[in-house]
C-alpha cells in the first residue's frame, strides 16, 4: 500500500471535515456547524498547507540545508507563541487564565528541558544546527521577523474575540502534523529522532483547538462577532504564509539571502 499524499489526504477531507452549511441570511448568527464550516473553509483556501515551501518538503524535494533553514527561522515563531499565549492570558477573567494557562507550559515547559520550545530545539539538533546559534534568532530572515512580530498587536490591539479566534488554526493543525510526521520520516529518516514536538502537539492542539472554538462561538454576541473570527483565523493564516514566503524567496527561488541571513555550508561555499 503507497503512501498517502497531501492532495490525497485534503481530497479525502481528512484535514478539513467540516463542509461548508448553507448560509442564506447574512445577518442572522451562524450555527456551530455553520460556524466551524466557515471557518474549515478559510482552512481549505488559506492554510500554509497550501504553500509551495510545505508542498516540496511534504514531497521529499528540500535539501537538508532548507530543511535546516526552515527549522531555523520557524524558531522565532515558536518562542513568540507564549508571549503571545501571556498577552492573550492577561486579558482573560480568572476562569480563562486557567484553562489558558496550560498553552504556555505546553511550550515553555515545567522545567528545564521540558515544553514545545526546547522540543524544537531538539528538532534543530537532530538536523544539524547548533542549539545555541538556533536560539539566538540573530540570523532569522527579515520578513520571517516581520510576519511573527505582526502577532503581537494581533492579540493585544484588538478586541478579547479576535486575540482567541487568532489561535484558530488548531483547528485543523493537528491532522495535518500527523501528515507531516508521516513525510518527514519517509522523505527525510534523519530527523526521525527529532520529531518529539510533532509528537506532543497531536494531542495538545486538537485540547486548545476544542476550548478555543468553544469560548469564541459562546461569546459571539452578533453575526458582526462571527464575522470577526473569521477574520482573525485569515489573519494568522497570512502570518503563516508570510513566514514560508520568505523562506521560499531566500532558499528555493530566486535564493536571494539579505545581509545576516543563515547560510548551509553548501551555501557558504558557493
Amino acid at each position: 500500500m503507497g503512501h498517502t499524499t497531501l492532495k490525497d489526504a485534503v481530497a479525502e477531507r481528512s484535514i478539513f471535515d467540516h463542509a461548508p452549511a448553507q448560509i442564506e441570511d447574512s445577518s442572522q448568527l451562524l450555527t456551530r456547524e455553520q460556524l466551524l464550516g466557515k471557518l474549515h473553509a478559510i482552512g481549505a483556501e488559506r492554510y500554509h498547507h497550501r504553500h509551495p515551501f510545505h508542498l516540496l518538503m511534504h514531497e521529499g524535494k528540500l535539501t537538508r540545508g532548507q530543511i535546516q533553514a526552515w527549522v531555523l527561522n520557524r524558531f522565532y515563531y515558536q518562542q513568540m507563541i507564549p508571549i503571545k499565549d501571556s498577552i492573550i492570558l492577561s486579558r482573560g477573567d480568572v476562569e480563562f487564565r486557567r484553562a489558558w494557562l496550560k498553552r504556555i507550559v505546553d511550550h515553555d515547559g515545567s522545567g528545564q528541558g521540558t515544553g514545545g520550545i526546547d522540543a524544537w530545539l531538539l528538532l534543530a539538533e537532530t538536523c544539524g544546527l547548533d542549539r545555541a546559534v538556533v536560539a539566538s534568532c540573530e540570523h532569522v530572515l527579515p520578513g520571517t521577523r516581520f510576519a511573527v512580530d505582526s502577532y503581537l498587536p494581533l492579540v493585544s490591539d484588538g478586541p478579547f474575540l479576535q486575540a482567541v479566534a487568532s489561535s484558530l488554526t488548531e483547528l485543523f493543525s493537528g491532522k495535518l502534523i500527523a501528515l507531516r510526521m508521516e513525510f518527514l520520516k519517509q522523505h527525510y529518516p534523519w530527523l526521525s529522532e527529532g520529531l518529539k514536538y510533532f509528537k506532543a502537539r497531536l494531542t495538545q492542539s486538537r485540547e486548545d483547538a476544542e476550548f478555543a472554538f468553544a469560548y469564541v462561538f459562546e461569546h459571539a454576541r452578533t453575526r458582526e462577532d462571527q464575522e470577526l473570527i473569521a477574520k482573525a483565523l485569515t489573519r494568522k493564516c497570512d502570518i503563516l504564509w508570510a513566514q514560508l514566503d520568505a523562506l521560499y524567496y531566500a532558499y528555493v527561488a530566486p535564493g536571494n539571502l539579505p545581509p545576516g541571513a543563515w547560510q548551509s555550508e553548501a551555501t557558504s561555499e558557493q
